[in-house]
């Protein structure tokens, strides 16, 4: 492993690469890989059959996800109040308006919530992508390594 060196403003952050294994624990996922992207600025989980619906003045949306990426045959629906929308724009220039959810993140022993959009990433190499809003003040980020905290 390479020698970094921290100043006073960097030592409470964690270091992490590339790749990365988290928990979602209020999904019930655990150790799931995530590419770290500080290009994205929004934060993304693939789930299948995402549905908006309203009770008592509230919104919501439910979905199915895999909380064990190695088997793909297990799905749990989970039901979240709806945080909003947000227009994301891919690295294909192609545009998506997405529901967001807030959910607590376990990363390296340290726990915070983020936002998450939903949608489907199964094209993609890891089911999550953690962008620049949930990093901000709590993340430092070195390219060149995966795996820096597992």
């Amino acid at each position: 492993m390479r020698a970094y060196v921290i100043n006073k403003k960097q030592a409470n952050k964690l270091l992490v690469g590339a790749l990365e294994l988290c928990d979602l624990p209020e999904l019930g996922v655990v150790k799931l890989q995530m590419r770290v992207d500080t290009g994205a600025t929004t934060s993304s989980l693939h789930v299948d059959n995402i549905e908006e619906f309203s009770t008592d003045g509230k919104r919501y949306v439910k979905f199915d996800i895999h909380p064990d990426v190695h088997n793909v045959e297990k799905v749990v629906s989970k039901t979240l109040p709806l945080s909003g929308k947000k227009v994301v724009k891919s690295s294909s220039a192609d545009t998506e308006k997405r529901v967001v959810i807030k959910t607590a993140i376990n990363l390296g022993g340290k726990t915070w919530n983020i936002k998450l959009t939903l949608t489907d990433r199964s094209s993609m190499t890891s089911l999550m992508l953690l962008g620049r809003e949930a990093m901000k003040n709590r993340i430092l980020v070195d390219p060149g390594e995966e795996f820096i905290l597992s």
